[in-house]
C-alpha cells in the first residue's frame, strides 16, 4: 500500500492526492498535523532521500525560523530534531512507494513508479 505523508491543506499534497486518485491508485494518507511524524520513518527517509532533500529550506515555515536555528541545522540528527519538533518544515509530500521513497511531487517520476 502506497503511504502519502503530507498536510492536506498543502497544495502540492493536494496535487499528488489527485495524482494517485486519476490513476486509480489506492494510497493512505498520513497527516503529519494530526498524527505526527513517525520518528523511525523519518529516519528512513534521512537515509534514503537525504535529510537536505527532506528539509524544505524554501518553504515559510523555515524562513521564520531565527538565524540561530537555521543554523543549528548542520547534520541528519539536528535536521531530523527540527523536523520532529515542526513538520511543516518537511518537504511535501513523502510517499512510501514500499521499495522506494520520493520527496515532492513530479508527476513523470511518479509514473515510473506506479
Amino acid at each position: 500500500m502506497i503511504i502519502l505523508y503530507g498536510i492536506p491543506h498543502c497544495d502540492t499534497v493536494k496535487k499528488a492526492r489527485a495524482w494517485l486518485t486519476e490513476h486509480h491508485l489506492a494510497y493512505c494518507f498520513h497527516d503529519f498535523k494530526k498524527q505526527g511524524v513517525p520518528p523511525a520513518e523519518l529516519a528512513r527517509w534521512s537515509t534514503s532521500a537525504g535529510w537536505e532533500t527532506l528539509l524544505n529550506r524554501k518553504g515559510t515555515t523555515w524562513r521564520k525560523f531565527d538565524a540561530a536555528t537555521q543554523a543549528a541545522v548542520v547534520d541528519a540528527t539536528s535536521a531530523q530534531a527540527l523536523m520532529l519538533a515542526n513538520p511543516s518544515v518537511i518537504k511535501r509530500p513523502v510517499v512510501d512507494w514500499g521499495e522506494d521513497i520520493t520527496v515532492g511531487f513530479d508527476a513523470a517520476a511518479w509514473a515510473e513508479q506506479a
